[in-house]
């Protein structure tokens, strides 16, 4: 098929395409009514973004969705935004941008092709069904070429798929490894099966975090779907202010998300919510995906012992469990996961810089970070949580 037919467009809102359009890009696997591998590249979260104030003017992330039609049909799509600065990534690239400016450069604006705010891996070039390969290379020619032609000092894909990562680096971008904590269900048929699955000192010490973290004289709900109520989100953006606060300085999201979520993407989400007397004073959010569950946001108005644990890992694990989901991912960083089951894997990212210098000391640096993050993955493995089995159990 000749590429040429193919036109790719910058569009500046979601609005421009109807739902049913970009899905059949982004999620072709719940064309029959079921859910998506990847909640966050669905029209209706994007746009929610959008919607509720939460990127575009004045945040820093300004919509240029990039889209690829062939003879009228939209064959592809990724999520890109025009950054002013690098915050809300999670693959942090603070140095670069100080080194590029140190040596005269301007390293803003940049192209990034992300979901703004989400440290969860999936597709970011989004392709119809048929037109993988043909897509994925339109998508990414047309970002290299608008950055080059604007003098756009580099593009970033953050958390995509190894198979993108692999793709995009025959096509010349520059590979980055990184690594996240996720939970892996082992076929589990409960919580406590799962604990069987560890050795005795960390199981020992879960049961001991999970009394004390409900000791704390209330109850903990899980809800979802039509169980979700104005209350709760009215409860959840004030745990969100406070570790925004602290966190970022301020919320990446709107007060408007959660009630445009509340509206359009109820099933997409399962929040915990712990309350104490009637009250909620902490809570947790995830999105539900088809295979996974994306722990996204704690926060709390009152301090109780390993409640963060309960409800941020131990919680998403029970509903893991209970959904038949395979893993779940439990955000960025955060070494003290592994001691709760998460397992270090390795996410991944791509990369282009236009001046030909500084990519090509940005390409050492990464070849050299991605044996680091190799050696401290196997060396995390070996001290994970699970039980070592003996030679007669491995037979």
């Amino acid at each position: 098929m000749d590429q040429a037919q193919i036109e790719v467009q910058v569009l500046g809102t979601l609005s421009q395409i109807s739902a049913a359009e970009w899905d059949a890009c982004a999620c072709p696997e719940a064309a029959d009514g079921g859910r998506p591998l990847d909640p966050f590249t669905t029209h209706r979260f994007l746009l929610a973004l959008e919607e509720s104030g939460s990127v575009g003017r004045g945040t820093g992330w300004q919509p240029q969705y990039l889209t690829a039609y062939l003879d009228g049909m939209l064959i592809g799509a990724a999520p890109m935004y025009a950054k002013s600065h690098s915050q809300g990534e999670y693959i942090f690239d603070h140095s670069w941008a100080h080194a590029y400016e140190n040596a005269g450069g301007r390293y803003y604006p940049k192209l990034q092709v992300a979901v703004p705010f989400t440290p969860a891996t999936g597709r970011r070039f989004l392709v119809r069904p048929g037109y993988e390969t043909i897509g994925m290379s339109a998508l990414v020619q047309g970002a290299v070429q608008l950055s080059a032609e604007n003098q756009i000092s580099s593009l970033h894909v953050t958390f995509c798929t190894e198979d993108e990562a692999l793709a995009g680096e025959q096509m010349g971008l520059m590979v980055r490894s990184s690594q996240q904590f996720h939970w892996l269900n082992q076929e589990f048929t409960d919580f406590e099966e799962f604990l069987a699955a560890l050795s005795s000192r960390k199981r020992k010490n879960i049961r001991k975090e999970r009394k004390q973290a409900n000791d704390f004289g209330g109850q903990i709900h899980t809800l979802t779907g039509s169980d979700l109520r104005p209350e709760h989100w009215d409860a959840f953006w004030r745990f969100y202010q406070d570790t925004g606060a602290r966190k970022w300085g301020a919320p990446y999201l709107t007060r408007q998300f959660f009630n445009i979520a509340q509206e359009n993407m109820p099933d997409d989400m399962a929040l915990v919510l712990a309350e104490r007397n009637g009250y909620p004073i902490a809570g947790a959010l995830n999105f539900i995906g088809r295979e996974t569950l994306y722990g996204r946001y704690w926060g709390c108005i009152e301090h109780h012992p390993c409640l963060h644990f309960e409800l941020c890992y131990y919680r998403a694990i029970d509903f893991a469990i209970s959904q038949g989901l395979a893993r779940v991912e439990a955000g960025a960083q955060g070494e003290h996961k592994l001691a709760r089951g998460y397992l270090p894997t390795r996410t991944h990212s791509l990369h282009w810089i236009g001046d030909p210098g500084f990519a090509d000391a940005v390409r050492k640096y990464l070849d050299a970070e991605a044996h680091a993050v190799g050696e401290e993955i196997e060396i995390l493995t070996e001290y994970g949580p699970f039980r070592k089995l003996n030679q007669e159990e491995q037979q």
